[in-house]
């Protein structure tokens, strides 16, 4: 930037009667202020011009308006005077002109305002009458020498922002209330669970929220301050803003909870709940499906309940991936860089007050992350990154895809998530009193936890691996043998070498904790075993589930039965109000009772379901339908669009599916033991029922195929292929992108929910759970959940839970099941209607599936369960326990 040469006259930088015409034209000291700062930077020739204002307590400075740092750091960027460059301008009352910003001893860095590219700062105090009133800051990106007469012309100019800046100090205005409590609405992920909040970020821009995959993040940083308080005051959005933050706040700070009567030994030593993904939202790309989104609903419940929970996980840069169909229904997969600046993640600062980077040592290298932290309503949660300056090319690229690459990136993954969260704990200064590994991926968290120990205490390596797996609970989900990650023992060696020799065992014994036979050298390394043999409790996701895991895993206890085996269960949940309709809250609300969410995990909660008229419920149930039917319509047309499909096609695409037939909905990952295509098997008899003048049936489906998974892209591509046969066009339905989005409208929306896996290979299943919360009706093999949920009146059972050693006589049985259940018991009963044009006996049944299920299928009693049957005694809080002999 160029100097103001010496002749230029301090008057004219900035003067009286500009600010009056500014502040007249715009009316509010916000504004003016806004203005004042893009005027300065221009005429100083500067890249940056900033105001900080002096909070109420004295004691702070707060970011009011900037041209050229991040707007979204307005009001919500904060420095105690003690801090900073602007803090020494504000303490010392003098001006501080410094050519590179970084040298100087006072220098301190604010990642979240994106100055780091900016050098020089020149900083003077906004002083009215006497009284302090704030700092007013200009830098520039490349280092420079700020001559006497720019500091006095900046001095000069000062003095005549100040009185603005009073102004808007007495007025409370200055730190834009509105947008301010937008923005910290925004960066807790609680909002995402909260109706309101959800509705009045919309409201500020329907069409763009649903263009930016409802990311208020995104919303908030394109809109301009002016812009949102116009907004505000158009559609009268102070009130809601106010009653939203108003109730944030007071979720977050509420001591009157579940988790403060049962878990109260957590609070000092938290529990660690590693998940290799989290699905929280589907503007937080970093899950691919059930495992991600069960993670999820669990740290949100943990908050809902306030347990100490502290959950561990990746941030994948490109995410899973974005799924696109060909015109032959064949899926590709696009990645797309994700913007961690639209994201609601901050730096984790440790507890040396600098952000968090965690170092790995393996035998070629050494690998680093940051750490970002997401809040999660009360709860936290860490992300590493391995995108980090200093990495080498491949470690640059290890956290950039969820479930991709071979296996040396997923045990580079593994290594970062189990290693290198705990470390992330660590220098946070958090020592977790319980390790929740959520699935094998984190195994090697327990190894660093007895690192750790054997270097607190003193202890050899075998001393500590009696201790920490008292603490450590395992959750396997996976009851499909090649579902378990396994590694070569120079696989092992070569990332866990360093790590082992810290530990002091030899190759040979470290490789022993991942085999089922240890001694065997041809055997690899099973992230499962390992889980189990260093897990004091060990849970699988169902009943059913526990039956296959004990059965499975058997060999590693010899000694004792199946029935024996240390595996139990605990059935998976879903988080009610994540996956609850507003029209189906508003129906619970008027019947359930007051604060009944917060009794959701309670049988007694949901009994007044019986007591609600068919006709409100059953119309309830219609709307949403409704809207199932018009996103369907709207990304259908969007998918074809993007093919590039005529306009006869896009047309007709606008009316596909009747709002009058009965919808069925399938969406889950397209593994072939899932068998999607199950209906497929009769395409005669398929034909003849949807086609029904008098009953028709149609279907919407929607998931994604692993990218390597050739025969999961076959099965897909047949469904796909449906909406293009003249027999089903209408009634066939496949929606791209299957994202927590899509399966909310689904869920919500569907008359049934459609699940035929080849049983037992279902491990639990939690979308027709979410299902049951908004009254539709699930048609299921009695595999995972279902298996213990179906009681004959509460939904649809797809044979009797019989399977055959011969696969095709097996898939066989089952198909013939699906036909017989639908053409004799599902169709009829929908379509048995009295004379109010009401289906009597299909609303009884969706009172009966709400009320039998709606509490135990929630993640509120999941959660509650893993807290009182795992957490609480492995962090030794139980008040009893009493054994008797063997």
């Amino acid at each position: 930037m160029t100097p103001i040469s010496e002749s230029t006259d301090a008057n004219l930088v900035l003067t009286v009667e500009e600010i009056a015409n500014l502040a007249e034209q715009e009316g509010k000291p916000t504004d003016t202020l806004m203005n004042v700062v893009a005027l300065i930077a221009t005429r100083f020739r500067t890249d940056v011009c900033s105001a900080y204002l002096l909070e109420p307590d004295r004691s702070n400075l707060v970011l009011a308006a900037t041209l050229g740092l991040h707007p979204r750091c307005i009001g919500t960027l904060r420095m105690p005077l003690h801090e900073g460059l602007s803090g020494l301008v504000a303490e010392q009352l003098l001006p501080v002109a410094v050519p590179d910003a970084r040298e100087h001893p006072r220098y301190k860095y604010f990642k979240e305002s994106g100055e780091e590219e900016y050098r020089s700062f020149l900083g003077v105090p906004l002083i009215d009458r006497g009284v302090l009133q704030g700092v007013l800051v200009v830098q520039t990106k490349d280092p420079r020498v700020f001559r006497d007469n720019e500091i006095r012309m900046l001095v000069e100019a000062a003095s005549q922002v100040a009185p603005v800046v009073s102004e808007a100090r007495t007025l409370d205005r200055f730190i834009a209330p509105a947008q301010e409590k937008l923005w910290e609405l925004a960066r807790n992920v609680w909002w995402s669970w909260d109706n309101e909040c959800v509705s009045l970020f919309r409201d500020l821009n329907p069409v763009r929220w649903r263009e930016l995959n409802q990311n208020p993040i995104a919303l908030l940083n394109e809109i301009p301050l002016g812009e949102i308080e116009r907004r505000a005051m158009e559609l009268v959005l102070h009130s809601r803003i106010n009653y939203a933050y108003r109730r944030q706040q007071e979720y977050l700070m509420d001591d009157r909870t579940w988790g403060a009567s049962h878990a109260g030994v957590l609070r000092p030593r938290p529990v660690a709940y590693f998940s290799a993904e989290f699905g929280l939202h589907e503007s937080l790309p970093i899950y691919s499906g059930g495992l991600g989104v069960l993670a999820g609903d669990h740290i949100k419940s943990a908050s809902d309940l306030d347990i100490p929970l502290i959950g561990v996980g990746l941030f994948y840069g490109q995410g899973y991936f974005l799924q696109r169909l060909n015109e032959s229904g064949w899926q590709g997969e696009d990645y797309v860089e994700t913007d961690v600046n639209q994201l609601p993640m901050q730096p984790a600062i440790g507890a040396n007050g600098e952000p968090v980077v965690v170092e790995i040592a393996t035998r070629g290298s050494s690998i680093r992350a940051k750490v970002w932290r997401v809040k999660v309503g009360r709860c936290d949660l860490l992300l590493l990154d391995s995108n980090v300056a200093g990495n080498a090319p491949e470690d640059l690229e290890t956290t950039s895809r969820l479930y991709g690459g071979d296996a040396r990136t997923r045990i580079r993954q593994e290594l970062l998530l189990g290693v290198g969260g705990y470390r992330a704990l660590k220098a946070m200064g958090i020592t977790p009193g319980v390790l929740h590994l959520n699935e094998g991926h984190s195994g090697f968290a327990v190894f660093e936890a007895i690192r750790n120990r054997m270097e607190e205490e003193g202890l050899d390596f075998y001393s500590a691996a009696r201790q920490i797996p008292r603490e450590v609970i395992f959750t396997t989900h996976t009851p499909v043998p090649a579902g378990h990650d396994r590694f070569s023992a120079d696989l092992i060696e070569e990332h866990l070498g360093p790590l082992r020799e810290q530990l002091g065992i030899a190759h040979e014994n470290l490789m022993g904790f991942g085999r089922e036979h240890p001694t065997d050298s041809q055997e690899g390394f099973c992230m499962t075993v390992l889980g189990l043999k260093l897990a004091r409790r060990v849970n699988a996701v169902s009943s059913l589930h526990g039956e296959v895991s004990r059965a499975m895993w058997r060999g590693l206890y010899p000694d004792r039965s199946e029935d024996a085996v240390p595996i139990g269960h605990v059935t998976n949940g879903v988080h009610v109000p994540s996956w609850l309709a507003p029209q189906m809250r508003r129906l619970y609300d008027r019947h359930l009772g007051v604060g009944w969410q917060r009794q959701s995990g309670a049988a007694h909660t949901w009994s007044a379901i019986e007591t609600v008229d068919d006709g409100e419920l059953w119309e309830t149930h219609l709307s949403l339908k409704g809207q199932l039917i018009n996103f369907v319509r709207r990304r259908a047309r969007e998918q074809a669009e993007r093919r590039g499909e005529p306009a006869e096609n896009l047309k007709k695409l606008d009316k596909v599916l009747s709002p009058d037939a009965l919808t069925i909905g399938f969406a889950r990952r397209f593994a072939t033991y899932k068998r999607a295509n199950l209906l497929l098997a009769d395409m005669e008899r398929l034909a003849t029922m949807v086609n029904n003048a008098k009953r028709p049936v149609q279907f919407v489906f929607a998931g994604k195929a692993h990218p390597h998974d050739e025969p999961g892209k076959r099965v897909l591509q047949q469904i796909a292929q449906m909406m293009r046969n003249p027999d089903f066009a209408d009634k066939f339905v496949f929606i791209e992108d299957y994202d927590i989005n899509v399966g909310r409208h689904l869920v919500q929306g569907v008359d049934v929910w459609l699940n035929n896996p080849r049983r037992p290979l279902e491990a639990s299943g939690t979308s027709g759970m979410k299902v049951v919360l908004n009254g539709g009706l699930n048609l299921s093999i009695l595999d995972g959940w279902w298996a213990e949920a179906y009681d004959g009146l509460n939904g649809f059972a797809i044979g009797t839970g019989r399977t055959h050693s011969n696969m095709d006589v097996h898939d066989s049985r089952d198909g013939e099941a699906l036909y017989h259940v639908l053409l004799d018991e599902v169709i009829p009963l929908y379509y048995d209607r009295d004379r109010d044009g009401l289906p009597r006996g299909w609303i009884k049944r969706m009172k009966r599936t709400i009320r039998t299920l709606g509490w135990r299928f929630n993640a509120d009693r999941m959660v509650m369960d893993y807290t009182q049957k795992c957490y609480v005694p492995a962090a030794g809080g139980t008040s009893s326990e009493v054994r008797t002999p063997a």
